[in-house]
């Protein structure tokens, strides 16, 4: 929708710096409409007709009231997300095992050996200790914000372990939300840009935690990591990566 993009766009870079001020307009003006209505008999002709004024409210309803909350809910809705980094199963070292003690079988007729004092019990431990997975750190960068409206902030980091499993971690992470925000891998560092590999949705708006990557992409290439609205086509953050 390059329209509701450029639309977007406009609203986040122009209108939101001037938020007090428009707001204070608009109070204004819904001041000087409900006086205007007073005034020409508007809302004594709705008391006269309640049928036809709630059918007109109804409609308005059903037709803002679903594009307000698509549009407007993201900015009230945040969902967290703590994940540690990833770590290899864990494993545990095995036991070792008590032999049993024999004692040799008595002759006829001779005295019974006693048997010796038992051991004191002792109990064996093993604590299953958790070895991260060896990695080796391709590139990491800063979060910021696209502008003022779509703020952003934290680390991104992109790790390889020796197998060649990618893995991107967002760390100290916040970002305004939006209706369909998704991850890419762009192989420009301002930004989305033709060639960037989407890594699926935004898990969270919040927190620390782990996105896959599929097999096969090449993370060497990967300028920068950039939180994308895919139903405007607009950025909300980047995090430009180093090396």
């Amino acid at each position: 929708m390059p329209l509701l993009g450029d639309l977007e766009r406009f609203a986040a870079t122009a209108l939101y710096p001037l938020r007090f001020v428009l707001a204070a307009i608009v109070v204004a003006a819904a001041v000087v409409l409900v006086v205007v209505a007073a005034r020409r008999g508007w809302f004594a002709a709705a008391r006269r007709h309640p049928g036809r004024a709630g059918v007109l409210i109804a409609l308005a309803l059903v037709v803002m009231a679903p594009a307000a909350w698509y549009l407007g809910s993201p900015l009230l809705i945040r969902t967290e997300l703590q994940e540690p980094p990833a770590l290899a199963g864990a494993r545990a070292a095995d036991a070792p095992s008590a032999s049993p003690i024999l004692l040799p079988s008595p002759r006829p007729g001779s005295p019974q050996p006693s048997a010796p004092d038992p051991a004191p019990e002792s109990t064996a431990t093993v604590t299953a200790t958790a070895t991260p997975v060896a990695t080796t750190l391709v590139r990491s960068g800063s979060f910021a914000g696209a502008d003022d409206f779509h703020f952003g902030r934290g680390r991104a980091t992109l790790t390889e372990t020796a197998d060649g499993v990618a893995l991107l971690r967002f760390d100290d992470f916040s970002v305004r939300n939006g209706p369909d925000l998704y991850v890419y891998l762009s192989p420009d560092p301002s930004g989305y840009a033709d060639g960037a590999v989407e890594l699926g949705r935004l898990r969270a708006t919040d927190g620390a935690f782990n996105t896959p990557i599929p097999p096969g992409v090449d993370v060497g290439k990967a300028r920068s990591v950039v939180i994308w609205c895919r139903q405007f086509a607009v950025p909300f953050a980047v995090a430009p990566l180093d090396g």
